[in-house]
């Protein structure tokens, strides 16, 4: 009987998550499997690129060290601000990126 009281209590708990959105602490990955970060040049935004191709025009690796991995993780919060010039130059982004 402690068993499928047990059961019955993990599976509620599975369907309230699964219904609410809550996750528990899962951190969500930036990019998928085979895909890195990418930010725009000049610009606010980032998005994800497959591995073994390079940027598109206007995109740019984020900086060896300051690449974000987790949403909300410490290089997401500081790239949320911030960009690179076209120099590479790491730079402000303007009220309202």
């Amino acid at each position: 009987m402690g068993r499928a009281l047990a059961g019955a209590a993990v599976a509620a708990a599975v369907a309230v998550t699964t219904l609410t959105g809550c996750s528990f602490g899962i951190e969500e990955a930036v990019c998928g499997d085979g895909e890195y970060p990418v930010l725009a040049v000049d610009s606010g935004g980032s998005d994800c690129v497959p591995d073994g191709e390079e940027p598109a025009r206007g995109w740019a690796r984020y900086p060896e060290g300051k690449v974000p991995e987790k949403i909300g993780d410490k290089w997401d919060t500081y790239w949320s601000t911030r960009t690179l010039d076209e120099k590479g130059e790491i730079i402000e982004l303007p009220e309202g990126g």
